[in-house]
């Protein structure tokens, strides 16, 4: 099967999660927006008035089956592709554990527009401050130390145990993606997570990602996405 992709063309935001899932197991699979008619073809399947229009990017299409939100696509691909533990209880805790990372990408987005998303980072630049420093004081400890601790716990290779999942994969991105937004902060910090930095340099290592990072099918990181780099915040 042939998946379909839509997501904004020129960020990695949460679309990033899904892609990272797809290119490690080799789907076929089509960016679509960013092909020259995909803007228009996505915003027409959103705007639909009838069937089961997704509310935002990224949603997949598979088959005749269209899917939103990240952690429901992935947690139809993991079932699917390998990525997820086969008994319901493993799927489930799997999926659970993506709705975490969810709840952190939005904290790491409202770093930088704490007063919401209408509102240049220019017109927040105080609050985003504040939002910043609690973030790393406060939140970073508890999201970071949870999957630290879960890695610690089942003793494996990834954060399950023994068998790689899309969790994982998205652990990799958020390692990656923090380094990015906040690399003075990030490095200091990594010391108090060691198995989050191995498990994200021996997924970087896996062929599909380390062939995928290294394509023109990996967007870079900017200052549209969900991860931003501004000087400021990283004090």
């Amino acid at each position: 099967m042939r998946y379909e992709l839509y997501y904004w063309p020129s960020i990695q935001g949460r679309g990033e999660y899904v892609r990272l899932a797809l290119e490690e197991v080799g789907a076929d699979y089509a960016d679509v927006a960013r092909s020259a008619r995909g803007m228009p073809a996505m915003m027409k399947m959103m705007e639909a008035d009838k069937g089961t229009p997704p509310f935002a990017p990224p949603f997949l299409k598979a088959g005749k089956l269209v899917i939103g939100q990240t952690a429901n696509i992935l947690l139809y691909l993991g079932a699917r592709h390998g990525l997820a533990p086969k008994p319901e209880a493993g799927r489930l805790w799997v999926h659970q554990l993506q709705l975490t990372v969810a709840d952190l990408v939005l904290e790491v987005h409202d770093t930088h527009h704490p007063l919401g998303p209408s509102l240049y980072y220019e017109d927040q630049k105080a609050p985003a401050k504040k939002r910043t420093d609690e973030f790393w004081n406060e939140r970073v400890p508890k999201y970071l130390g949870y999957f630290e601790q879960l890695l610690e716990s089942h003793g494996g290779a990834y954060v399950t145990g023994r068998r790689l999942t899309y969790v994982d994969l998205s652990l990799f991105q958020i390692v990656e993606g923090l380094r990015y937004a906040f690399p003075r902060r990030m490095k200091a910090y990594e010391r108090g997570i060691p198995g989050l930095v191995d498990l994200h340099d021996r997924i970087a290592a896996r062929p599909n990602i380390k062939a995928y990072l290294a394509s023109p099918r990996r967007i870079a990181f900017n200052e549209d996405g969900i991860f931003r780099h501004y000087k400021a915040l990283d004090l």
